[in-house]
């Protein structure tokens, strides 16, 4: 499954917030700059952020999973943590 998400979050701060999210849970098998990627279990998770428009992040992340797998609401679980960065007073409604 592929997931995008534009943020006002910067992208050093979104790989951050990956490294505390994935990285507890997860063995991270790849980094640079603007990627990472983690496995584990669940199954892998690629991670890869880019500036869009000077004040926007694009975060792109797939998963090699299909459908509502674990990886899947893990990486939905991530997304709502960065919507949170960006907008405090969010509440999350999501069943995953």
């Amino acid at each position: 499954m592929r997931y995008f998400h534009r943020t006002s979050v910067a992208p050093d701060d979104v790989l951050v917030e990956a490294d505390r999210h994935f990285g507890a849970h997860m063995q991270q098998v790849h980094t640079d700059h603007r990627s990472r990627a983690y496995t584990g279990t669940i199954g892998r998770i690629d991670l890869r952020v880019e500036a869009e428009g000077g004040h926007y992040t694009l975060i792109r992340l797939k998963t090699d999973q299909v459908g509502e797998s674990e990886a899947d609401k893990f990486a939905k679980t991530f997304l709502t943590a960065v919507h949170g960065k960006a907008k405090p007073g969010h509440v999350a409604r999501g069943a995953y």
